[in-house]
């Protein structure tokens, strides 16, 4: 049962790595609001890594405070992480659909400084993770 966790951990992280590069990329190429939906995706998917790597059966919802809550109870240091890693969860709705905005389209709604907070915010979330599964 442990393999299986650690080998359903490593997808998820391998799956958040890429999200996080893809997220970079789509920002070099001006695509901020989608920049920032990547970033979320990949600080979300490296702690559904964490709660997996953990045994948790399933990782259950999009929110990347609550799932740095639910990481919280097996690492009390991911509660330090919450501030960082909260702001994330503007990113899962607006930047995608035209109706989660008051007016406009999320690709004019995103600037390179939205963009910019988002990957960094997730690449610590990413490195937090990392280090406590001892992944680099």
């Amino acid at each position: 049962m442990r393999r299986a966790a650690e080998e359903e951990s490593q997808r998820w992280l391998h799956q958040a790595v890429l999200d996080l590069e893809d997220a970079e990329f789509a920002s070099s190429g001006k695509r901020y609001h989608l920049a920032c939906f990547l970033a979320q995706q990949s600080a979300e998917k490296a702690l559904k890594a964490y709660l997996y790597y953990h045994g948790t059966e399933l990782a259950w919802g999009h929110s990347v405070a609550e799932l740095c809550q639910d990481a919280a109870s097996f690492d009390s240091d991911f509660a330090g992480l919450l501030e960082t890693a909260a702001p994330l969860d503007k990113y899962y709705i607006p930047t995608r659909y035209p109706n989660g905005l008051p007016g406009g389209i999320p690709s004019r709604a995103f600037s390179s400084a939205d963009a910019s907070l988002a990957i960094s915010a997730a690449a610590t979330v990413l490195d937090f993770v990392r280090d406590r599964l001892g992944s680099t």
